[in-house]
Formats: C-alpha cells, sequence, structure tokens
C-alpha cells in the first residue's frame, strides 16, 4: 500500500471515529433531561418536587412558635392563552399544620383547552420539607372556551425544616397539553 492510500485509510478511519463521537454527544445530550430529572426528583434539586400527593398524612407535632413564610407564584409558559394567579400571593403558616390556598385559572382561547401546572420550590432546599397533600398539580385541567376555575393547594411545611429557612417560594408553570383525548 501506497503512502497516498496509507493516508486515505487513516483519513476514513478518522472521519468514521469522528461521526461515531459526534453521534455518541448527541445521544448524551438527549439522555441529559430524564438523567436531569430523576435527580432533581431524587434529591429536590432545583425545587423539584415529586408532584405527588403525600402518601400517608401522618400526625406532625405543629411547631407554634416558629413561623415561616411561604410565597405563591403564578408562571405561563410562552405565548400561553390564560390567565394564572395565585389568590393570596402570601402566607405566614406554622410548620407542621394544614393550610390551603387556591389559584384561578381561566382559558382565554376560542377552543377548549387542557393545562397542567408544574410545581417548584425555593429555596431546592425546602422542595423535601415541602408536603403538597391535595394540588390541582397532580391531574390535567380541562377548561371549555372562556372557563376559569379555583384550583386549591392543601400543603404543610415540615417542622424539620432548617430554622435558618425562613421563606418558602411555592412557584407553579402553567402549560398548555395538546392531547386529543381531553
Amino acid at each position: 500500500m501506497g503512502t497516498r492510500e496509507a493516508l486515505a485509510v487513516a483519513n476514513r478511519r478518522m472521519v468514521r471515529r469522528l461521526l461515531l463521537l459526534t453521534a455518541a454527544m448527541f445521544g448524551f445530550g438527549f439522555a441529559l433531561v430524564p438523567l436531569y430529572d430523576v435527580l432533581c426528583e431524587i434529591t429536590g434539586l432545583n425545587g423539584k418536587t415529586n408532584g405527588r400527593a403525600v402518601a400517608a398524612v401522618e400526625p406532625m407535632k405543629i411547631d407554634e412558635s416558629r413561623t415561616v413564610t411561604v410565597e405563591f407564584v403564578a408562571n405561563l409558559n410562552v405565548g400561553a392563552p390564560w390567565e394564572f394567579a395565585p389568590r393570596v400571593t402570601r402566607m405566614q403558616v406554622h410548620p407542621g399544620r394544614f393550610y390551603q390556598t387556591h389559584f384561578l385559572a381561566k382559558n382565554l382561547a376560542n377552543q377548549p383547552m387542557t393545562g397542567q401546572a408544574i410545581p417548584s420550590v425555593a429555596p431546592g432546599l425546602a422542595a423535601s420539607h415541602f408536603q403538597k397533600i391535595e394540588c390541582f398539580c397532580f391531574n390535567r385541567q380541562r377548561f371549555q372556551v372562556g372557563e376559569g376555575k379555583e384550583m386549591p393547594v392543601t400543603f404543610r411545611i415540615d417542622p424539620d425544616l432548617p430554622p435558618d429557612v425562613r421563606t418558602v417560594t411555592l412557584s407553579y408553570t402553567f402549560f398548555r397539553i395538546d392531547d386529543a383525548g381531553g
């Protein structure tokens, strides 16, 4: 084999390796999203809550000597045809006690729509201490044209929340879900 042929073989081998490396990096990029979601769900990182109700509502000692400010925030994804807001924007709570608040949503589109809210808790450390017993975020919400709903959230803060955390923010982003089954 001549020098020119050896160089051509080496170039083809290098191109194959680079294409394989590019495909592997592309696949790894797609794999990062579900891996990150799993990591956040397990650790409560980035304020992600598990999106499920507390399995067993066990009694907790209510810490009457401490109050935590819970702030409520409502966001819409870009171009979403909704009105979405918390009924109250802040509440003083005692860890261990159950509280309920409501979020208001209205379909502004000229067609029935389905949406779902995705919760986030900040600071991220507080996510594992914020327990939602009932939440509109557990299910998809179907709205007729112009329909508005008052949607409840029942929650409590675990008394084991570190004492230096005085404010917890519960934020929801409301997304449109395009589904035929509604």
